[in-house]
């Protein structure tokens, strides 16, 4: 088969609606090689960056899971674009996403990456105009 690893996806086919960041940006742990007292942060295999974990609502009014976790590949800590007055949460826009499709007991899951995270551009609408992220999972990595 010819597709082996991530999918290359657009931000609009995973968020036709767009999406609020909720919560902070998180370092992902690596698990595996943490110990009591000394953790150890995860990397991304192809790049060697920090892999950060980014929470977001999405709009998508008929979104089976209504939250949905991106992460971000980057060096350092990705920052959040400004909150907008009136607001309860920060619209964002991912770029250079990917999917991951894998089976979460029996069930169909996703996990979502991105190379960045970014303010939405004018004339996007992530707002309550438009309403649409993700199916929610662990990722697979």
């Amino acid at each position: 088969m010819a597709l082996q690893g991530p999918i290359p996806v657009k931000f609009e086919h995973v968020f036709p609606h767009g999406c609020y960041m909720v919560g902070e940006v998180e370092q992902v742990r690596d698990f595996a090689a943490s110990s009591a007292g000394k953790p150890v942060f995860a990397r991304d295999k192809a790049t060697g960056e920090f892999v950060w974990q980014v929470t977001v609502i999405d709009c998508d009014p008929e979104a089976r899971e209504k939250t949905v976790k991106v992460k971000v590949s980057a060096p350092v800590q990705p920052v959040p674009p400004a909150p907008l007055q009136g607001l309860p949460f920060i619209p964002v826009e991912f770029d250079g996403m990917t999917v991951t499709p894998w089976v979460n007991n029996e069930r169909q899951a996703f996990s979502f990456r991105a190379r960045e995270m970014r303010a939405p551009r004018a004339g996007a609408s992530a707002g309550p105009a438009k309403v649409a992220v993700s199916v929610s999972g662990k990722d697979a990595a």
